[in-house]
């Protein structure tokens, strides 16, 4: 017989959480505000939650939320997804400060009203991928230094309201999330052909969305003023690094840069005998690392998930 955890069995706490009897299928079903909401598991992956590090912990309940908010009630996590997170990579910074920033306005009921300490909240912990208080805190300070949240004393000094551009921040992040279109920076040389068709293309198409390569593109203009527009059309960028021994491909820097800029998600990547040679300026980038298409493809495909919703050609 299972012996039911009292607690969150990913985060140990008490506060919401529930537990019930494993169903005839053998799966435990759970609710905890720390990771977010519902999710179900199973007798034999109980155990591997002890194991994992609280920042695999973090990245579990980031997978989690994805997964609710691409339609998936109740998230099963299983012993694969266990592994699947040890190996994936934690948000960048600025992804979770915008994740926040986001939750902060779904929980705003009209402009200006203050929310009440927002940042002690275990979902603000959760939709943020942080480990604890701390990490929280740390993001706030990121929020209001770019002027996106105020303090507010309508309650506390702990009180929060979103700025004109902090709103403003949460719409531009809005653009982009229904498109069905993720565009790839590359090296655009035969010697990469291989990675595009079999590994880019068919990851991205995988996960629901249509592979862009702006060479591929018919009937293109001013090639500058069409990339810019076809890195705004799309949801976001996967931007590959691998070069030859003339140096950097520049272009690949700047549409990286320029997605940043406007605040797509953007995949970095490299084939691994380049990675010594990336700039300084994106070695602080947590990057995907291949050396056949084939790995490309299955690495792709895991980070994508991991990071962004699954896209709008998605088959069941």
């Amino acid at each position: 017989m299972t012996n039911l955890p009292d607690k969150c069995p990913i985060w140990g706490v008490e506060f919401g959480a529930r537990v019930a009897t494993p169903n005839e299928c053998g799966s435990i079903d759970v609710f905890s505000p720390r990771t977010g909401g519902n999710f179900s598991t199973n007798s034999s992956t109980l155990s591997r939650f002890s194991e994992i590090s609280n920042r695999q912990k973090a990245k579990l309940t980031t997978w989690l939320i994805n997964r609710r908010r691409q339609g998936e009630e109740w998230p099963h996590v299983s012993n694969d997804v266990i592994d699947s997170i040890i190996r994936a990579s934690a948000l960048p910074v600025y992804v979770r400060a915008d994740r926040l920033l986001k939750y902060l306005s779904e929980e705003t009921i009209e402009f200006g009203s203050p929310l009440r300490a927002p940042f002690k909240s275990y979902m603000a912990w959760a939709v943020s991928e942080s480990v604890g208080e701390s990490e929280v805190q740390f993001l706030r300070r990121f929020l209001d230094e770019r002027g996106w949240i105020m303090r507010s004393t309508y309650w506390s000094g702990l009180d929060t309201a979103l700025t004109v551009d902090g709103l403003a921040r949460v719409e531009q992040l809005a653009i982009n999330v229904d498109l069905s279109q993720a565009f790839v920076a590359m090296w655009i040389d035969p010697a990469m052909d291989s990675a595009y068709t079999e590994g880019f293309k068919p990851a991205i198409e995988t996960c629901g969305y249509e592979a862009m390569r702006i060479d591929q593109k018919p009937d293109v203009n001013k090639l500058d003023d069409e990339i810019i527009a076809e890195i705004k059309r799309s949801r976001f960028v996967v931007a590959d690094f691998t070069q030859d021994s003339r140096g950097a491909r520049g272009s690949v820097y700047f549409e990286a840069g320029f997605a940043i800029g406007i605040g797509l998600p953007v995949i970095f990547s490299c084939r691994e005998d380049c990675v010594n040679d990336l700039h300084f300026d994106i070695r602080q980038y947590a990057h995907l690392t291949w050396d056949t298409p084939a790995n490309l493809q299955r690495s792709l495909v895991s980070r994508i998930q991991a990071r962004i919703n699954a896209g709008p050609m998605t088959t069941a």
